[in-house]
């Protein structure tokens, strides 16, 4: 009787993979001197000296006794008095807001004009996407910003800032009309 052997195609693949991986395991044990003496000959090789710290510079100390002059580390005089209501120029508190008073001046977009001469209004998209019909003399933005000017390509208008004092002061600002 001829018995046949039938290796199973799965033995066979895991027979031949074994065997490869002992060849690969048999190789990587040579050809590792030449490794060895590059790590040994960097090891030897001396490194560039450090750099000594830098000395530190004391400095003089000072002390402020000047009775002729202000000390600038103090508020001045005027700083310590307090403003009045009625001195400088002041928001119109009074009013009611406006819609356009609730978003700050960055986050509004000129967008167009309609109309021409003094009765020219002026298209501002507010960051909802609503468009709003602006005309001269009235706000905008969160620091009581009152149109002053309306052109074809901006608008201008003063906005009442503090002071940090308790006053406050006027200070320009613009929209320019927004690229398409």
């Amino acid at each position: 009787m001829n018995r046949r052997i039938v290796i199973m195609p799965t033995r066979f693949a895991r027979a031949l993979a074994l065997l490869g991986v002992a060849l690969a395991l048999a190789g990587c044990d040579s050809g590792m001197s030449d490794l060895h003496n590059w790590v040994a000959q960097e090891k030897a090789k001396k490194g560039a000296p450090i750099q000594p710290l830098p000395v530190i510079k004391t400095f003089e100390t000072f002390q402020y006794n000047d009775q002729d002059r202000r000390d600038p580390f103090s508020p001045s005089t005027a700083e310590l008095q307090p403003t009045t209501a009625g001195s400088g120029p002041h928001p119109d508190q009074d009013r009611p807001k406006q819609p356009l008073e609730m978003f700050s001046l960055d986050s509004l977009k000129m967008v167009g004009t309609v109309g021409t001469g003094p009765s020219t209004e002026v298209l501002i998209k507010d960051p909802g996407g609503v468009i709003h019909r602006v005309h001269r003399n009235e706000y905008m933005g969160q620091n009581y910003g009152r149109v002053t000017a309306i052109s074809d390509d901006h608008l201008d208008l003063v906005e009442m800032v503090s002071n940090g004092n308790g006053g406050w002061m006027e200070r320009p600002a613009s929209i320019a009309l927004g690229e398409k």
